[in-house]
């Protein structure tokens, strides 16, 4: 591993530079060890030259958007985790329907702008977790709409800090997976939404976030859906109640009583515990229903990652 020095990388950006981080404190879950770095870039500017760094030296990066959908490892990271959060926040809504977004714009914050100024097709999205770059890169959805259906176009920076523009035709999305290259980092995005009626669109989101909230822990910390649906007719949900695992709890990680495709955190979790409950809801469900569950979530500084 490329020991970072920290000095040079402070000399060449202004923006947040946390050293020996605990990730704790970036993840919705509420876990994980200390990362080499952190950093929040101040600008696009900033970020194209930490960019060319990490790549002139080796250095590993990841990219994280509100960590929503990562499991950091008790061990940390060894390398720089990049996080749009706090500074790309730029939103523009126009009366047509075009919304430009940052990456780091959160998308709960996007559809409430959205839905208020009557721009339909995102009213299920109401309550899904994470920054914009997030949702996109991994097609987020909830109740059959997914966020890649009104998407236009896009800006990201590869590995080198150059720019690269994806058009809808240029990018492929399945179910909770873009076509994206994950060593490239989203920067703004453009979607081209429909105007509706303020009334239907107002309803249809106080259904979509009464449907969350009376079937997710919302109360705990969680990532999210732990896996990936394997189909229509089988949710990863009701394959893990069905082998008898709902309340399955290893220190304060559990299967959620509520919602069975959510591991919560009830005060003092580990990573490895999670991991553990990860694995044994894997091996019961192929044990009874010989089906492979594929994890939704991203695993970051285990071995395997």
């Amino acid at each position: 591993m490329i020991k970072i020095d920290i000095q040079n990388i402070k000399s060449i950006t202004t923006g947040l530079l946390l050293e020996n981080e605990p990730m704790i404190n970036h993840t919705t879950f509420g876990v994980g060890g200390l990362a080499d770095c952190y950093f929040m870039p101040s600008d696009i500017i900033e970020l194209k030259e930490v960019l060319k760094y990490t790549y002139a030296n080796n250095i590993r990066t990841f990219f994280i958007g509100s960590g929503s959908n990562v499991l950091v490892s008790d061990n940390g990271y060894d390398g720089i985790i990049i996080s749009l959060k706090k500074t790309f926040k730029n939103l523009e809504i126009l009366d047509n329907g075009t919304i430009t977004s940052d990456s780091g714009v959160m998308l709960g914050s996007m559809v409430k702008k959205a839905t208020k100024k009557g721009i339909e097709g995102m009213e299920s999205l109401i309550g899904v977790p994470g920054t914009v770059g997030g949702a996109l890169y991994m097609n987020a959805g909830a109740y059959k709409h997914e966020i890649s259906n009104y998407f236009h176009s896009a800006l990201l920076l590869d590995k080198t800090g150059i720019e690269k523009i994806y058009k809808k035709k240029d990018v492929k999305f399945d179910y909770r997976n873009s076509s994206f290259p994950e060593d490239e980092i989203l920067i703004k995005a453009i979607f081209q939404y429909k105007k509706g009626d303020i009334e239907t669109i107002s309803k249809n989101k106080k259904e979509a976030s009464n449907k969350r909230k009376m079937s997710q822990p919302l109360k705990y910390r969680s990532a999210g859906s732990i896996f990936k649906n394997p189909n229509k007719k089988f949710p990863a949900g009701y394959l893990i109640d069905q082998s008898g695992l709902k309340g399955f709890r290893i220190g304060d990680a559990e299967i959620s009583t509520k919602h069975a495709n959510f591991i919560i955190n009830r005060g003092k979790a580990k990573s490895k515990d999670i991991i553990k409950l990860i694995n044994i809801a894997k091996n019961e469900v192929f044990k009874k229903f010989k089906i492979e569950l594929k994890l939704e979530i991203k695993l970051l500084g285990f071995e395997y990652d």
